[in-house]
């Protein structure tokens, strides 16, 4: 490989994980070229960065970073993921080893915190950041229907208290 286009790849691992909340490494011996294509198109439709790379230029990309820790983990073929989104990325990397055994996750960092295997397979578990603002969106939507259908049940009520007063009163008053 080039040494300009080596250092092209190291700057850009560099940016892409200087950026991320969460790294995630991963060691994919013997992946096939379609295997490999559907875990990156994974990876992306959840805007993530995977990179297969050179564990050298991995290593000097992790230079200067907060995941500097992460260096051990470099053995072997690996690959990077980076994202914003901690819990997405845990899950996609978890989902896609559970269906292909060739996909071994090796651990990763959130911020400052470095995770293990087990570590990145219990964030998996958590709901993502698309799922929560759902959940938050329905929370504060709820009370607002709720306090629609109270007014409206008094009015509803009152309606029906008149009806039947005006079929039983006018009745009442016949009589007298």
């Amino acid at each position: 490989m080039e040494r300009a286009r080596k250092e092209n790849i190291v700057n850009q691992l560099h940016a892409d994980i200087g950026k991320a909340e969460m790294v995630v490494v991963t060691r994919h011996e013997g992946l096939t070229v379609a295997e490999a294509t559907e875990l990156r198109r994974a990876m992306h439709a959840i805007g993530t960065s995977f990179r297969v790379t050179k564990n050298r230029l991995a290593l000097r990309a992790l230079g200067g970073t907060p995941y500097e820790g992460l260096k051990g983990l470099f053995k072997g073929p690996t690959a990077v993921a980076c994202s914003h989104d901690p819990v997405s990325v845990a899950k996609a990397a978890v989902d896609f080893a559970k269906k292909n055994e060739k996909l071994i996750v090796l651990g990763g960092q959130m911020g400052s915190h470095p995770l293990d295997a087990a570590g990145i397979e219990h964030l998996a578990k958590l709901p993502s950041l698309d799922e929560l603002r759902g959940k938050i969106v329905g929370l504060l939507q709820a009370p607002a229907t709720k306090v629609a259908m109270v007014l409206q049940a008094p009015a509803g009520q009152l309606a029906r208290v008149f009806g039947a007063y005006g079929q039983t009163g006018g009745d009442a008053e016949a009589g007298s």
